[in-house]
């Protein structure tokens, strides 16, 4: 399947915000397939996901990918004036859910989240709810501790995530140098909370520990072999937050002789990744 598939570029308005979706078309051959909702990671865009797209639409799944709040084709332009962190990166899956109810209705849903994506969909289904959500895949997802990283890396690991997160705090946003693109300072609040404590931050009042403990969708959680920013035990960690989920816990390794990373995956591994998934969505109970 060719990775230039085209797609539908649409838009759902949350509140002050307007998040970019790109909508592609149904698989050949198929009837109510599948729908698969990605969400990216932090800083990139959704564009960048055309050849997993086209590898799940290949592997006979339908596809929607979102644009994180901020990114790509969604405002706002994160500044100083930003004030959303993971509770709206959380909520505004949902609006995107609602926003394709129609597509959505009677059919098999799946979470396809990568890095700062994957959080968000495990905070969605622990802060809104899963019941029309049937399955998630994780890939390239960890909460990435500073233990968590092999030594001596561990070690540069707390000050760089902690440097970043002073930084944001000082400017009242983070610029991207060299990290994670143009990023609200919530988020990356946020994001280097978990790198420091290990933990999900409490959200609006919630002890999200304990809502993540209740998540019972079914999990597919897939690391992959030379990431540098979520290796196999910060996945490891999210997994064994998810203890009332089934997890099924795999690792990807390249499939060509091709290295991968933290990014080339959707690239370089896309096709067995979307067979995986494609398998794992045909596991879940019809709708």
């Amino acid at each position: 399947m060719s990775a230039t598939v085209e797609y539908v570029q649409d838009f759902v308005q949350v509140d002050d915000a307007r998040l970019g979706i790109q909508v592609y078309p149904e698989p050949e051959g198929s009837v109510r397939a599948p729908v698969v909702l990605v969400v990216p990671a932090m800083g990139v865009r959704a564009r960048y996901y055309r050849p997993l797209a086209a590898a799940l639409r290949a592997a006979g799944l339908a596809v929607v990918v979102a644009d994180l709040r901020g990114t790509g084709e969604s405002t706002p332009r994160p500044s100083r004036a930003c004030r959303y962190g993971y509770a709206e990166l959380a909520a505004d899956i949902g609006a995107v859910r609602a926003a394709l109810k129609d597509r959505l209705d009677g059919r098999r849903t799946l979470l396809l989240g990568h890095s700062l994506g994957g959080q968000a969909a495990v905070l969605h289904l622990a802060l809104h709810g899963g019941h029309e959500v049937d399955g998630l895949a994780l890939v390239a997802v960890g909460i990435p501790h500073w233990r968590d990283f092999a030594a001596p890396r561990r070690y540069g690991v707390l000050p760089y995530t902690q440097g970043i997160a002073a930084t944001a705090r000082l400017l009242g946003v983070w610029p991207g140098w060299g990290f994670g693109g143009r990023q609200a300072h919530g988020v990356i609040r946020d994001w280097a909370y978990t790198a420091r404590t290990g933990r999900f931050p409490q959200l609006g009042g919630v002890d999200v520990e304990a809502a993540v403990r209740r998540i019972s969708t079914p999990v597919l959680a897939v690391s992959v072999d030379g990431d540098q920013y979520t290796p196999h035990p910060t996945l490891d960690r999210l997994c064994a937050k998810l203890t009332a989920a089934p997890v099924v816990r795999e690792r990807q390794a390249p499939a060509d002789g091709t290295a991968l990373d933290h990014f080339t995956w959707v690239r370089h591994a896309a096709g067995p990744l979307a067979a995986r998934i494609a398998e794992f969505a045909a596991t879940l109970p019809p709708r």
